[in-house]
């Protein structure tokens, strides 16, 4: 169980079918803006021992990686129509008929069952990317695509020609060329007014507005990406270990060659001091690629060029 993002209940039949409607990949269809990351060696892992130790973010270690192109903001759902308006294509959360809504996010709470040990999360019946808070919500265009797993974000880079950042490209790219740093503008701890983080005391008691915000908000960091901490979490290429640090490649890592759950970073609009401290660009966490939830959404990268 993942407090911070519930686990998904297993792939669901007619999966593999909808991979085959994508039909291929269509270079050009992806619209979002994309900022140029240059090749570098950077300093990668919590360089303040602010993270938890089960994650795995130290020891820091250089990275050096090849040059690369990110989307500046997350996939909205307006990019991700234009997919589903092309193939056909239905989310896991469609095929399980029901995915997680934060319980004070949901249209109809009642309708909701909670999730054992993480009660502020409901199994919300028919939530999904086009009702992010079961029927009755209307997902916005220009917000971030969320209650998308692993595998809906690869079929959406298949259709796209496009690919999921490994975990180092996503963390350099967050850093905003910025050395070990907390945070993408440095080390000085933000207010709700400045990233989507949740307002208050979590989970019960918000003194502002609950949920995500449009993806292109706030002020870029130093590579012009939006949001790279808060809002939502979004899917990396790699398997997670906690123990992949101590040994990871020193150039273009991919993560390990084994495990169960994937990669997800920088945190989302339900992180808080009191809870969850993880929206830090050095902050990892994990999940199995079925999962989905209200606040999990993905950015995509260029296929890289083998040299």
């Amino acid at each position: 169980m993942n407090c911070c993002t519930p686990r998904g209940g297993g792939a669901p039949a007619g999966f593999t079918a909808d991979l085959a409607v994508a039909g291929g990949p269509r270079p050009g269809a992806h619209r979002v803006a994309q900022a140029a990351i240059p090749a570098a060696t950077f300093a990668m892992g919590d360089a303040h021992g602010d993270g938890y130790r089960a994650d795995g973010e130290s020891p820091v270690h250089p990275v050096t990686l090849r040059a690369f192109t990110i989307d500046v903001t997350t996939v909205t759902v307006a990019d991700f129509a234009r997919f589903v308006d092309a193939t056909g294509y239905r989310t896991e959360a469609e095929h399980f008929g029901a995915s997680a809504v934060f319980h004070l996010s949901a249209a109809d709470p009642a309708t909701g069952t909670p999730v054992p040990g993480t009660p502020w999360w409901l199994t919300v019946p028919d939530a999904s990317w086009r009702a992010p808070g079961g029927p009755g919500s209307t997902a916005i265009e220009d917000h971030p695509v969320v209650h998308v797993s692993h595998h809906d974000a690869l079929a959406y880079c298949a259709w796209s020609a496009r690919a999921l950042p490994t975990e180092a490209q996503w963390e350099h790219a967050a850093r905003g060329g910025l050395t070990g740093a907390r945070y993408p503008w440095g080390d000085a701890h933000p207010t709700e007014d400045e990233v989507a983080i949740f307002p208050g005391d979590f989970p019960d008691a918000p003194t502002g507005p609950v949920g995500t915000v449009a993806a292109k908000s706030f002020a870029p960091n130093g590579f012009g990406l939006y949001q790279t901490v808060g809002n939502v979490w979004e899917w990396c290429a790699d398997r997670f270990s906690a123990r992949y640090y101590r040994t990871a490649p020193g150039h273009d890592p991919l993560g390990p060659d084994r495990g169960n759950t994937r990669v997800l970073r920088g945190g989302s609009h339900l992180c808080h001091d009191s809870y969850c401290y993880r929206y830090r660009v050095a902050a990892r966490s994990k999940n199995t690629p079925d999962s989905t939830a209200g606040n999990i959404g993905f950015r995509t990268v260029a296929r890289a060029v083998e040299d």
